[in-house]
């Protein structure tokens, strides 16, 4: 049977941060997050899901089939490989599946609106040049430098969408896109930031001498993801076909 989507979901029982709702249960607040993306699926996207569960008790691979039917869904019951295991896993399972060739990364602490993922698919169905689409948007877009400069507005699919340099690791690709991006996203085992991959695959502001200045000038943050960026992915910055996220 071929999906439309693919979908890598990883959750461990942990609460890493200080969230708005169920700070003290991390069953409660992933059942949320998880209830959300399913209605974000909603009816008219088939999805194929990956449920890592990283050191997971078992009412969490009920609270995952209560919203992802079992013949629609594949279980994998971790021992706490942790956070770059999982993410790595994700990439694995995704580039190895043939069920679809639109495939989404997803963390556990997230909340979606109804209905988007549809919109999502489409729109980065709807033109080559769109190789990365995420959902997140983030405060630190409007008041760092090291994104100062990135944004390009493009309407579509009942959406205005625009270009950021890096993102969070909740994103949707095309297969083919990610096996490009592979070899960068591997690099997160090694210590690598998030936002410095994609500051690799997006070579954002990475040849501006006075961008990189101002930006790593203004944070010791900002410093090392660009200095991680060179690090870990001079020889895709300098040869390497830029992707659009």
């Amino acid at each position: 049977m071929t999906y439309d989507l693919a979908i890598a979901y990883r959750v461990y029982p942990g609460i890493a941060k200080s969230p708005a709702f169920y700070a003290d249960n991390k069953l409660k607040l992933a059942e949320l997050g998880l209830r959300s993306l399913r209605q974000a699926v909603g009816d008219t996207l088939r999805v194929r899901m990956f449920a890592l569960l990283d050191g997971c008790p078992p009412e969490y691979e009920t609270m995952v089939l209560r919203y992802f039917p079992r013949e629609h869904t594949d279980l994998y019951r971790l021992d706490r490989i942790g956070n770059a295991g999982t993410f790595l896993l994700q990439l694995k399972l995704l580039l190895e599946q043939s069920y679809a060739e639109f495939v989404y990364f997803a963390e556990d602490d997230y909340l979606y609106r109804s209905g988007t993922f549809s919109h999502m698919v489409d729109f980065a169905a709807s033109s080559d040049d769109v190789h990365f689409v995420t959902p997140c948007d983030h405060p630190d877009y409007f008041r760092l430098p090291l994104h100062e400069g990135c944004s390009r507005v493009r309407y579509g699919c009942g959406h205005f969408w625009r270009t950021v340099g890096s993102t969070c690791l909740t994103f949707l690709t095309r297969r083919s896109i990610l096996r490009k991006a592979a070899p960068i996203f591997r690099t997160y085992r090694r210590g690598n930031f998030d936002a410095s991959m994609w500051l690799v695959l997006t070579k954002h502001g990475m040849f501006n001498p006075l961008h990189v200045a101002r930006a790593a000038l203004h944070s010791r943050l900002e410093a090392a993801i660009l200095a991680k960026a060179w690090l870990f992915g001079w020889w895709h910055i300098l040869a390497a076909r830029r992707l659009t996220l």
